[in-house]
């Protein structure tokens, strides 16, 4: 049996996902509209944002922020288990979110790290503007997915609310 208790614990970590998911997104548009256009404009000059002792490093943020947010996505998860139609939908949003993360440790991670190391050495690279370009590129697809997630969010806290005043 499904409690008002239950529900009110279920709608409680559902909207923190959904809010941390928002305040994330927010983060990644700022990021993606201001800076990544800045040190991608033209490389190796524009990688000079990321160089030496103060240059920029969002690291230890996105760590933290993603972190938190999986923390609350698995907890949403856990007390909506007995929810079935949002159980499955967070658990779809989830498998979208899990496979983006995946991506973003193999191919984005590394290679910021790589153009960050390279704003701090003095060497050539060949195909460094291409190789921005199309990170840059394909970081407007990751962001537009972790954006649909969090969208996808939205019905569910929508369903929750219906389900709570039944």
């Amino acid at each position: 049996m499904i409690t008002t208790t239950y529900l009110s614990r279920a709608e409680l970590w559902l909207f923190i996902t959904t809010l941390i998911y928002f305040l994330m997104n927010g983060a990644q548009l700022f990021e993606t509209a201001v800076i990544v256009p800045k040190w991608t404009a033209s490389p190796p000059d524009s990688l000079q944002l990321f160089k030496g002792k103060y240059g920029l490093d969002f690291k230890a943020f996105w760590i933290a922020l993603h972190s938190i947010h999986e923390i609350t996505f698995i907890l949403a998860i856990i007390f909506c288990w007995k929810l079935e139609g949002i159980r499955n939908w967070l658990l779809v949003l989830f498998a979208i979110h899990f496979v983006v993360r995946v991506w973003t440790l193999l191919y984005f991670a590394p290679n910021i790290i790589e153009f960050q190391r390279i704003a701090n050495v003095a060497e050539k690279h060949a195909d460094l503007l291409n190789r921005t370009v199309l990170w840059k590129n394909l970081n407007y697809v990751r962001v537009g997915l972790f954006i649909a997630v969090s969208f996808g969010l939205i019905p569910l806290c929508v369903k929750l609310m219906n389900l709570k005043v039944s």
